[in-house]
């Protein structure tokens, strides 16, 4: 990463696709237009443009492009250009059948869809590389061009020959020798020990699908190979001489692929974001959308960007529902508020036919000035244009989830306690949400990250410890964090291979306790969670004046030096320990055993948290209003968003009798409450440190 991206403002725009429009001339010119009247300041070019860009092999057509850059650029309009290889030509798969891809059924695929090539082809590779260069050497040093936007929405596998061959050297550049493999992979079990890393396949519905060592590295390949793949087009960027900043943009919650494995290749994060608005709760919808823009911007720890959203419907969801009117504001800002330097959607222009003809766009098949897309496109437009101080500004470090994708991959993989309806989700989210709730800033981290600097952490179901994740959160504790685990933690190695006498792994001292066993119920089943500790005796500082609800999975623990806080209430486990508070070193260590509702984490970290931050500037939020804060060397920021329909009263927290450090509204309305689906920005002056 040697070319970080820096936004010399916050942009807007979106995904253009002019190559379908190139026999309609008067289309473009309407369209700059539309653009200037929506405040539209950057265009992505060239996503799904291979085959205008080369429409027969080695016969490279890139006219067209640059006229469209000269004209976007000649209205002030900014381009971050795409490399094509998301969506491969006709001629390329008919002359190099070996680039489309193969299932794990071994059937090659026909032509068509989108990222349907090997990402190990040796064709496929240099095809893609000669493209890339041809743009790079022609496009490079463009003015008008901010970053390069390499292919689009990396995913899927290949089972072809030439990636299997690849796998096994994979596996043994990873273990070694072939003995290594079998005792890592436990393959004694059931007789599957292998002689030769030439007998290793890749899992198959029509083979080996059972054995986790396998499947588990089968994906940290799959993520590897695509990686690597991305290195391949951003290197034959730079050895065209290009120096422009690049990103890849991710999806929503995709367990395809360990996002943490790219950070190293990317210069700036995006990522593209389809909440289903109004399906339920806004403030439930909200509340996803800043748990994955956190974790987005937490791959690299700066502002990333919204590369993609629509200004209206999907096309592709099971119901594609208009967003009501003020909710493209509220989302767009939203992901400002978490980090984003940017607000783009897909797309600009509705396509005329297949496969997104009827996705939202800000443009529609109308193409008429007065529809009320165009108009709210406008607005956020306008907003966009007020706050532009704010970008680059980051967010402050000051809590953390651990959600490590590698620890997913293995737990829904693993064949019990829950083969349907883990609580991993549910049981993040209720943290976040109580953490948000406070207006504390939440990093969403792996366990590759760093922990330093954060006051709390918390970590939910880390079934998996890998990369030393053991040693980082015992100095945690010991220099003074706070640690809050929970049950079906720290069960296996980063092979999937059970620890070994007492678990969680590694971090029973620093715990406490150790594990006996976890109970799976049904889904109408329930238990209870009762406090124990009377009214002043509190452990760790944190009582309850109430029961709560657990549900789905109960573990069984025995502590040793933990303080027992709430026990269950039901069952032949009833009065044994579900939460526990252990000191160690400087800081404490919190056990939770079961599931609970989210009233319990509101409550439990409100009494944890809230004397680790005095100084936050919201002491308390109601249900579905967001408080989030960004600063740079001059200004904090302040982003409060109401995501209730009804208004909604904030308190903030005195700032001190210095009237240059106290919030001044510079966005929206705000004196004390915020309308139903609105958004308001407060700036005050850094203090003095």
């Amino acid at each position: 990463m040697n070319h970080p991206f820096a936004a010399p403002f916050l942009l807007h725009g979106g995904d253009y696709n002019p190559e379908q429009w190139l026999d309609a001339p008067e289309i473009l010119e309407k369209d700059l237009e539309y653009f200037e009247k929506t405040g539209i300041n950057t265009v992505t070019l060239g996503i799904f443009s291979w085959a205008a860009l080369e429409p027969e092999e080695g016969c490279f057509q890139m006219q067209w492009l640059e006229d469209v850059i000269r004209r976007v650029w000649d209205r002030g309009i900014h381009v971050i250009l795409a490399t094509p290889s998301g969506a491969r030509p006709k001629w390329l798969a008919d002359r190099y059948p070996e680039v489309l891809r193969t299932d794990a059924s071994r059937r090659r695929a026909l032509f068509g869809g989108r990222h349907n090539h090997c990402y190990t082809s040796p064709i496929y590779r240099e095809k893609v590389r000669r493209i890339d260069q041809e743009l790079a050497r022609r496009f490079g040093s463009h003015p008008a061009v901010l970053l390069w936007h390499v292919s689009n929405e990396y995913g899927g596998e290949c089972h072809c020959p030439l990636c299997q061959e690849r796998f096994r050297g994979w596996l043994k550049e990873r273990y070694g020798t072939i003995e290594r493999l079998n005792h890592q992979w436990n393959t004694a079990f059931w007789s599957h020990t292998y002689q030769d890393f030439s007998q290793v396949e890749s899992p198959s519905p029509l083979g080996e699908h059972a054995l986790h060592g396998l499947n588990l590295d089968w994906k940290r390949f799959v993520t590897h190979c695509t990686a690597d793949f991305l290195d391949w087009e951003v290197k034959a960027l730079r050895e065209s001489g290009s120096r422009l900043p690049v990103t890849a943009n991710f999806m929503y919650d995709y367990t395809g692929l360990n996002y943490g494995k790219f950070r190293s290749s990317l210069d700036v994060v995006s990522w593209d974001n389809y909440p289903t608005w109004h399906k339920g709760p806004e403030a439930d919808t909200a509340a996803d959308c800043g748990f994955q823009h956190d974790r987005m911007r937490s791959l690299l720890g700066r502002p990333f960007l919204l590369m993609e959203s629509s200004p209206s419907s999907t096309n592709w969801q099971p119901v594609s529902k208009l967003r009501k009117p003020g909710i493209l504001e509220l989302a767009s800002l939203q992901a400002v508020a978490h980090g984003s330097d940017s607000v783009l959607y897909f797309q600009l222009r509705q396509s005329r036919g297949a496969s997104e003809k009827f996705h939202g766009a800000v443009i529609d098949h109308y193409g008429g000035p007065d529809t009320r897309i165009l108009k709210e496109t406008a607005q956020v437009g306008q907003a966009l244009s007020r706050l532009r101080e704010v970008a680059g500004s980051s967010v402050p470090k000051q809590t953390a989830i651990l959600w490590d994708m590698e620890s997913r991959w293995a737990m829904e993989d693993a064949q019990g306690p829950r083969n349907q309806g883990l609580p991993h989700k549910e049981t993040a989210m209720g943290m976040y949400r109580a953490l948000r709730s406070l207006g504390l800033s939440v990093d969403i981290l792996d366990m590759e990250d760093s922990l330093e600097g954060y006051r709390l952490i918390a970590a939910p179901m880390q079934y998996l410890f890998r990369e030393g994740i053991q040693q980082k959160l015992e100095a945690f504790v010991r220099e003074g964090g706070i640690l809050v685990m929970t049950f079906w933690s720290g069960v296996v190695d980063e092979n999937d291979l059970c620890f070994l006498g007492p678990t969680p792994g590694g971090l029973t001292d620093v715990l406490g306790l150790r594990f006996c066993e976890i109970d799976g119920l049904y889904d109408w089943e329930s238990n209870r969670m009762v406090p124990v500790s009377p009214a002043g005796e509190e452990p760790g500082g944190v009582s309850f004046a109430r029961s709560y609800r657990c549900s789905q999975l109960c573990e069984r623990i025995l502590p040793s030096s933990a303080r027992t806080v709430m026990t269950y209430g039901e069952d032949f486990y009833a009065g044994e320990p579900v939460l526990t508070c252990n000191a160690w070193g400087k800081g404490q260590a919190w056990y939770l055993a079961a599931a609970a509702e989210p009233d319990f984490y509101r409550d439990f970290f409100t009494q944890l948290a809230a004397p680790l931050f005095p100084e936050r500037p919201v002491s308390d939020l109601p249900e579905g209003v967001e408080a989030c804060l960004r600063e740079n060397d001059a200004y904090q920021y302040l982003f409060l968003q109401n995501f209730r329909r009804e208004p909604a009263a904030v308190s903030l927290s005195r700032a001190g009798s210095d009237p240059e450090t106290e919030w001044t509204c510079v966005f929206g309305s705000f004196h004390g409450v915020l309308d139903g689906w609105s958004t308001a920005v407060l700036r005050r002056k850094r203090r003095p440190s």
